[in-house]
């Protein structure tokens, strides 16, 4: 259907096109008193027309910001070419005026702004040019009223100004429109995923923790091992929460919040990956500056914690610093910072960060970022990444704290 549709609009360009371009040869054969005579500006008329028909023709094939530009420009040299070599045609001036126009149907801003200063420019140095060489009596339709066309081409650069102006900012909330809707079909094929595979996930768990709660109760087994246990199981109940907010993508529910302060938190946290990031010779520094409670689900904040901390290691060379830092800031918030010297992400990856089945890791599926993003909208926070490649990344992850 949308291949289908693409070749409609494919074959309304050419025919435009087509008819465009015979317009302009017509204008070249038709009449035209130069033709024949050698003349340069005829010359320039046929040069313009040939590189703009070549340019519209392999436009479709391209798209190339060179190709839009060189549309533009060689258009803007042919309405004026035609000005000023057919002087006896008053309505030249009118193609003049609507030169920023062409920008218009490209969308690019740059271009757009760039070809109503130059054609601004350009009308300028055509009239002191026709004054100053004594040749207003060519241009009667220019020098007689010069006044009332100032005014016009003011005014019909405004209204182009106008166009453009609505038209990008209609088009930029249909694009922000269409991103939400392709995030609401991610966020729709993810919890259909999770749906899926959640109860095969959780058999698993399930037997796992039963043994584990086993082997808790038995008075053969030694204390040290005994002592890891409960922290195992739960790791497992967490594991099983982390399940039930995979399906809570497609199906929200509301959990039970509490009071939580950050400063145990975040140690509770710190201290479960200690040993993950000893593994890769990772420390992990933690600076807590004022303590501070929060009302949220304990575990979908460490879910949210254990996340960021992980992906923060794992970015982290060898004997890199993994620095967690929490502190009130102003409006009654309390910023936590996760800063790692690690790889960096490149901005054209960070603009990708947190959509659905997007990983900067070999075997990642994307869905840790977006589950994290998603838990700290839930309590009115803001996460924000800020990185460098090469220069390591820091994640502020902002809440409102709970008066004490």
């Amino acid at each position: 259907m949308e291949e289908t549709e693409t070749r409609m609009n494919l074959k309304r360009y050419y025919l435009i096109i087509y008819l465009l371009i015979a317009l302009m040869i017509m204008g070249l054969f038709y009449k035209n008193p130069l033709l024949g005579k050698g003349d340069i500006g005829y010359n320039l008329h046929l040069m313009c027309v040939v590189i703009l028909s070549v340019c519209l023709i392999i436009y479709p094939i391209y798209r190339s910001s060179i190709l839009r530009w060189m549309i533009v420009l060689v258009a803007t040299l042919y309405f004026y070419a035609m000005f000023l070599v057919y002087p006896e045609i008053g309505s030249t001036i009118l193609l003049i005026y609507f030169i920023p126009a062409i920008s218009i149907i490209f969308f690019d801003k740059k271009l757009f702004y760039t070809s109503i200063i130059l054609n601004q420019v350009l009308i300028v140095g055509v009239i002191a040019y026709i004054v100053f060489s004594g040749q207003e009596s060519l241009y009667p339709n220019v020098t007689s009223d010069t006044i009332g066309n100032i005014a016009t081409f003011i005014g019909s650069q405004i209204f182009l100004y106008l166009i453009f102006y609505f038209t990008s900012e209609r088009i930029t909330k249909m694009k922000e429109y269409y991103e939400q809707v392709k995030h609401a079909e991610r966020l729709k094929t993810t919890g259909e995923l999770a749906a899926a595979v959640a109860h095969e996930i959780r058999n698993p768990l399930t037997v796992v923790k039963g043994y584990l709660q086993l082997y808790e109760q038995d008075a053969t087994l030694d204390h040290p091992m005994k002592q890891s246990l409960p922290l195992l199981i739960e790791e497992l109940e967490n594991a099983e929460q982390v399940i039930s907010q995979l399906l809570s993508l497609s199906r929200p529910t509301d959990l039970k919040t509490e009071s939580v302060d950050i400063r145990t938190a975040i140690h509770s946290v710190t201290e479960l990956l200690q040993s993950y990031g000893l593994f890769n010779s990772n420390k992990i520094e933690v600076v807590i500056e004022s303590d501070s409670l929060i009302e949220i689900n304990k575990i979908e904040l460490h879910q949210l914690l254990v996340n960021i901390i992980k992906n923060a290691i794992e970015a982290s060379n060898a004997g890199g610093e993994i620095t967690v830092t929490a502190k009130e800031i102003e409006g009654n918030h309390v910023e936590i910072k996760v800063i790692d010297t690690g790889i960096g992400m490149s901005p054209e990856e960070l603009a990708l960060l947190g959509k659905p089945f997007y990983s900067l890791k070999s075997k990642g599926t994307g869905l840790g970022v977006m589950i994290c993003t998603n838990i700290v909208e839930k309590y009115n926070g803001s996460i924000n990444y800020k990185s460098a490649k090469g220069n390591g990344t820091t994640v502020a992850i902002c809440f409102p704290c709970k008066t004490r």
